[in-house]
């Protein structure tokens, strides 16, 4: 068994394709086929499951991942304690459903990327059903997700509180709905609405507020970014969490501000998860932790209460 084969077997499982990873560890797809089928029969069990829609891993493949990520860390850690200055690159993937990306997700990748300069961040934008499957097939180290207060916890994976804030309207300065210090669902059905597509918990949200009080989204989008974006152009209203607007860019410069719902008490929390293993790569924890630690700075600063 040689160490290249288990590092190829992990480039396959966490890009879901054949062709993906051969195309990044830059080898011909055959020959990338040939050495997952021969650890194959080395271990005696299928790791892959292939379909025409790409290799994804098999039952037997999620029960051996964590023993095969324990070994190429390990590796990883003799090759550093031997002086080695050309240490193999490690790629850490983040799913996010692009909440709070730019006031936690970049700082954090910042520090991340200061202590670990040949380690590449991979983020990826998703839903939070899909974020859940990939990190469970490897293909995600670590899960950004919003969760309702009260919502259940997948059992499988671990999951830690990073922030807890509320919902909230976001609109530009000069609209009328920011003239009042909070805003009630009458309001909000009186502007165009900007929501998130089905599958976002903020759609799930939106939909529990308004109870089917004549709710016509006017647009709807993928994630928080772009629903600021188009608040930031004129095109209406939407609700995020509160974290997810403080502190980002185009509040910063004036371009958005934000309202709370009058008489509401949900939370939102962003909760941050990983597989349940018994090895996970240094380089996935380390992140883990900076993600725990920078939300902790931002919990404690003022605008943030």
């Amino acid at each position: 068994m040689r160490t290249e084969q288990l590092e190829y077997n992990a480039a396959v499982t966490r890009l879901g394709s054949l062709r993906r990873a051969a195309e990044e560890l830059r080898l011909s797809q055959p020959a990338l086929s040939e050495t997952v089928r021969n650890l194959e029969r080395e271990l005696g069990v299928d790791l892959l499951e292939r379909k025409r829609s790409g290799a994804t891993m098999s039952a037997s493949g999620r029960e051996l991942l964590p023993h095969i990520i324990g070994v190429l860390d390990a590796v990883d850690r003799l090759r550093s304690a031997a002086g080695e200055q050309h240490r193999i690159s490690r790629m850490v993937r983040v799913g996010t459903v692009n909440a709070a990306t730019v006031p936690l997700l970049i700082p954090a990748v910042r520090e991340f990327r200061a202590a670990h300069p040949v380690t590449q961040v991979e983020v990826v934008g998703a839903q939070q059903t899909d974020i859940h499957r990939t990190l469970l097939e490897g293909g995600f180290d670590l899960g950004l997700v919003n969760h309702l207060e009260g919502d259940d916890e997948p059992a499988e994976l671990e999951s830690t509180e990073l922030l807890r804030g509320r919902p909230v309207v976001c609109v530009r300065p000069d609209s009328p709905l920011a003239r009042a210090p909070s805003v009630s669902v009458d309001d909000l059905l009186g502007v165009p609405l900007i929501g998130m597509r089905s599958g976002y918990v903020m759609h799930r949200y939106v939909h529990r507020l308004l109870a089917g009080r004549g709710l016509s989204f006017a647009y709807s989008t993928n994630g928080a970014e772009m629903g600021k974006l188009m608040v930031a152009e004129g095109l209406g209203a939407t609700v995020l969490p509160d974290f997810s607007v403080i502190g980002d860019p185009l509040e910063r410069r004036g371009a958005l501000t934000h309202r709370p719902i009058s008489g509401d008490t949900t939370r939102v929390l962003l909760m941050l998860q990983r597989r349940r293993a018994e090895s996970v790569p240094r380089a996935a924890r380390d992140l883990h932790e900076v993600f725990v630690r920078t939300a902790r700075t931002l919990c404690a600063r003022p605008e943030a209460h």
